[in-house]
């Protein structure tokens, strides 16, 4: 494959780019923690939009790993530290074929979107962080819009409305608050853009992942990347927008977990019995292979 070059990809993926992540997280306590408990997001999807070549983590200190795929189809894997450990550390690496921009297929109408049964229905109802006031839902009306003219409105005004700056909200910050204070960063914006896009009638989940920075990356040069959140928004298919990058979702993005916010994919996730604080770093790098 060649750079700029679209392709036919393994399980029909078309793919744009081969990329390599390594996810690290290191958990230091202050102190011995006697046991903890875990569950670990960091495998890249494998479906008909981008191919997981290979993929493996490491735990330290070292101890079983068992893996399964939750309710929204999202890789967990799952591991327990039993005996006294000060530290904790994850390494995730994967090869992904990712996919260019799709062109959008005609959408279903707006009666039939509103009216959607099954677990596709569950993404149209809002949760605690995507909830948001009757003053903002005026702008999700589609206003003679067709549903991918709605989604794009809503994911681009959410970008000129939210100021990305980082440490100006937490983990447990609303779709809500985020649209207040006018500032947030790619989690807030994916919450928002998802609690608007579903005032309107379209189903919407939120995705996390990581993206390369640059659009035109070097091959076989390794970067400091990101872990990333984005939305899709259902049509009669999946579609991907970026509200953060004012964007679609092309080469650069790899989906991870899907689900109705944060809650349903933080990277790591557990309880552990020991002293009250610590410290973690989180590290990604991604170079682009081919």
């Amino acid at each position: 494959m060649g750079a700029g070059r679209a392709g036919a990809g393994r399980c029909g993926v078309e793919t744009g780019w081969r990329v390599r992540i390594r996810h690290s997280t290191f958990v230091e306590y202050e102190g011995e923690a006697a046991s903890s408990y875990n569950e670990v997001r960091m495998t890249p999807v494998d479906d008909h939009r981008q191919a997981t070549l290979d993929c493996s983590l490491v735990v330290r200190p070292a101890t079983p790993v068992w893996t399964y795929r939750d309710y929204w189809g999202t890789h967990v894997s799952v591991f327990d530290v039993t005996g006294g450990h000060r530290t904790l550390a994850i390494e995730a690496e994967a090869r992904v074929d990712t996919s260019p921009v799709r062109p959008l297929a005609r959408p279903l109408s707006w009666d039939l979107l509103r009216n959607v049964s099954g677990p596709v229905a569950e993404l149209l109802r809002p949760t605690e962080r995507t909830t948001i006031t009757c003053g903002e839902v005026g702008l999700a009306q589609t206003h003679g819009r067709d549903p991918h003219e709605t989604a794009e409105a809503i994911a681009w005004a959410v970008h000129e409305r939210v100021e990305y700056v980082p440490g100006a909200t937490g983990v447990l910050t609303s779709a809500q608050e985020a649209w207040d204070q006018g500032k947030g960063v790619c989690q807030d914006m994916a919450h928002l853009t998802v609690a608007l896009m579903r005032a309107a009638g379209l189903p919407a989940r939120y995705v996390s992942g990581y993206i390369h920075p640059a659009a035109d990356a070097v091959i076989g040069e390794p970067v400091a990347g990101q872990s990333h959140a984005w939305v899709e928004y259902w049509s009669g298919e999946w579609n991907a927008l970026d509200p953060t990058n004012r964007s679609k979702v092309g080469e650069t993005h790899v989906v991870v977990a899907r689900g109705r916010d944060y809650a349903d994919v933080p990277p790591l996730k557990g309880i552990y019995q020991g002293p009250p604080a610590g410290r973690q770093e989180v590290k990604v790098e991604v170079t682009r292979l081919a």
